[in-house]
């Protein structure tokens, strides 16, 4: 709140409207949307790319596009999953000697968020030194349908303590290129990982305490894209309608979060997968059913704002929801449904995770979990023993 004084006097009250509705990049989508490079204005690219797309001729297909915009190319390749602090400083390095006004980020979540990372801190170098900051046209072109980074201000970088979320309007790309050609070789477990990452995405924005109409509307067509493409794609990824509506809702649903924020299921799974050394896309998967439960209450009234709103997501998928429980719990279990299909574990010790090894570092994973960005605006406040609990409901 703002007071403000007049000449005459009186004294005013403004009070500042925090809910607000953000979507700084624009979207480009379908097929041969990477040509879009073309048209690109500028001098020089500097292209954060991961190995994959390198082999699978995209990477010089995006330096031949910008090439016919006038466009040189500086490549870092040194993407790996889960980039960490050392891999960001690299790239940091090699994009301050390189002059670029141009920043692209080419392959799956771990390529955005690299990206993510040296633009944030190369910025932060520059903003200490007391120099002008002159920012790259930003352009992110996902490999994958999960992370919806190609939209959002959030990334994910790996220290010595974990997983640390960097949420910066700075970070948020201008352009997204939504091609799916460039996910047509993607992996089928890789499909499913990222897929259910979408759901998540989705789930948790439409449940968190920041969710709006605007949020909710994009929530619930993600949502209804993925039960009705994902179980196509992953069993035949060369379906190309399926393929743009996943990736579609991919990016519907980063704009949902990056407005809405998320909550506890990537809280947790941030943690887990940084212990672990779990895709995060497989760890939100296994725990996105506890999460659900507790945020429901089933066990207890289930008539809590979670419950009231996955009730209100059985009915967009059609599902009986009479009541806030029996629409609850029947969403529920088409999201286990929809996991058993997708040939995702049922627990963390299907996936070689050693017990002792695992209740060693509950304390740790739910102490960073109950610090992460994403707690605040979960629907359901918890106390770091439900997040154990959680951790050993799923274990």
């Amino acid at each position: 709140m703002i007071k403000i004084i007049p000449h005459s006097g009186v004294e005013w009250e403004v009070r500042i409207i925090e809910d607000k509705f953000r979507l700084k990049s624009k979207v480009y989508f379908n097929n041969q949307s990477l040509q879009l490079l073309k048209q690109i204005t500028g001098s020089r690219a500097f292209i954060v790319s991961d190995s994959i797309m390198d082999k699978l001729g995209y990477l010089q297909k995006s330096i031949d596009y910008l090439s016919e915009a006038g466009i040189s190319s500086v490549v870092f390749s040194e993407v790996k999953p889960d980039p960490d602090v050392k891999v960001v400083a690299n790239g940091m390095k090699m994009y301050q000697e390189s002059g670029a006004d141009v920043l692209i980020a080419l392959g799956g979540g771990s390529a955005i968020d690299t990206a993510k990372g040296i633009l944030y801190f190369a910025w932060k170098l520059e903003c200490e030194a007391g120099r002008e900051v002159k920012r790259p046209l930003f352009i992110a072109i996902p490999s994958t349908s999960g992370t919806g980074s190609e939209v959002t201000d959030f990334s994910v970088i790996t220290s010595e303590e974990g997983k640390v979320c960097i949420v910066d309007e700075f970070i948020s790309p201008d352009i997204a290129i939504l091609d799916s050609t460039c996910i047509q070789h993607v992996p089928q477990r890789v499909v499913a990982d990222t897929g259910i990452d979408v759901l998540v995405h989705a789930i948790e924005a439409y449940v968190s305490t920041k969710a709006t109409d605007f949020t909710d509307a994009l929530a619930e067509k993600a949502i209804k894209l993925i039960f009705e493409n994902l179980e196509t794609i992953y069993k035949d990824v060369k379906d190309s309608d399926a393929r743009d509506r996943v990736q579609n809702a991919s990016c519907m649903a980063g704009m949902a979060f990056t407005n809405a924020n998320l909550g506890i299921n990537h809280s947790l799974a941030h943690a887990l997968g940084g212990t672990f050394h779990i895709p995060h896309g497989r760890s939100n998967a296994i725990l996105l059913n506890g999460v659900m439960e507790y945020n429901a209450e089933l066990r207890g009234s289930a008539s809590g704002y979670a419950a009231e709103r996955y009730a209100k997501l059985a009915a967009v998928l059609q599902l009986p929801a009479r009541t806030s429980r029996e629409g609850a719990a029947n969403f529920i279990q088409a999201v286990a449904r929809l996991k058993k299909v997708l040939g995702i574990e049922d627990n963390i010790r299907s996936l070689g995770v050693d017990q002792a090894a695992f209740e060693g570092a509950l304390e740790q994973m739910a102490e960073a979990a109950m610090a992460d960005r994403c707690t605040p605006t979960n629907p359901r406040q918890p106390s770091k023993e439900d997040l154990i609990c959680i951790y050993q409901k799923c274990y």
